[in-house]
């Protein structure tokens, strides 16, 4: 059985960035969370992660589709 819950170490793995950058996910309400225990420790659903995801390649999709990559378009990496 797969876990419900994701600690915010295994979130920063899934999606390759640091520990701070997914804990401020967390604290924007970009991506929900959960605080448990006495201490807080923060926990995120395993189906919002995935949600999450989805929503990055929609809004990654839209984003490619309104800046179309091709002779005199402005490249954010050039």
């Amino acid at each position: 059985m797969a876990k419900r819950f994701i600690q915010l170490a295994d979130v920063a793995e899934t999606l390759d960035i640091s520990a701070a950058q997914a804990y401020a996910l967390v604290r924007s309400g970009e991506l929900p969370a959960i605080k448990v225990g006495g201490r807080g420790q923060w926990r995120v659903e395993a189906t919002e992660l995935e949600a999450y995801i989805q929503r990055m390649y929609s809004e990654t999709r839209e984003f490619v589709t309104q800046h179309p990559f091709g002779p005199g378009s402005d490249r954010e990496d050039a």
